[in-house]
């Protein structure tokens, strides 16, 4: 069976793949190489870096084997510096979180990573929202403006300040019903 990082360094040597896909998941140990290609190609790279804080915090009292936390604390590292190379060079960026890994709910912890590996709060934002959108091809979502459909959270304070004021939204609204907080329908 294919280790994860088997397998994405086994994409990441295939430039033939990196060159002709739209969208590019995990890229954890892309050469400066396929980075290179990335960007020239406009390939979108999705890389969830949050995993490694929660598989390590946990370490083996979720489950995990003690294998697979030495490989993470290997592999770890690396997968956030070819993010920040990525991010660097200028590769096309989507939001992703491999959800799953770690419970439900959690998910915009991926945001303070992207930040601290090397984007700005607005590119974080931009990666779950606009960025997802035009990835996907759909200019129906993705950006608040008529026309379009929008889901939008609001919490107290900048989010472009402090991001990780997204990991406690106060208030939700979906296709334009409150579904949290404020005027929620209960």
């Amino acid at each position: 069976m294919l280790e994860q990082a088997d397998v994405a360094q086994r994409i990441a040597a295939d430039r033939d793949d990196v060159a002709e896909a739209p969208r590019f998941e995990h890229a954890s140990l892309a050469s400066d190489a396929t980075i290179q290609l990335a960007k020239q190609h406009g390939t979108w790279f999705d890389m969830d870096i949050y995993n490694d804080d929660y598989i390590l915090a946990t370490g083996t009292s979720n489950g995990t084997e003690q294998q697979s936390l030495d490989k993470e604390r290997m592999v770890g590292l690396k997968q956030r510096q070819t993010f920040q190379r990525a991010v660097k060079a200028g590769v096309k960026m989507i939001f992703g979180t491999d959800a799953g890994v770690y419970p439900h709910g959690q998910n915009a912890r991926q945001f303070a990573k992207m930040v601290q590996w090397g984007m700005t709060p607005l590119q974080a934002i931009q990666a779950a929202t606009s960025s997802a959108s035009e990835a996907l091809d759909r200019n129906d979502v993705g950006i608040v403006e008529a026309g379009r459909y929008g889901d939008l959270v609001a919490v107290k304070g900048d989010p472009l300040r402090d991001v990780k004021l997204l990991e406690h939204v106060d208030v939700v609204i979906k296709g334009g019903v409150p579904v949290k907080g404020a005027g929620a329908l209960q």
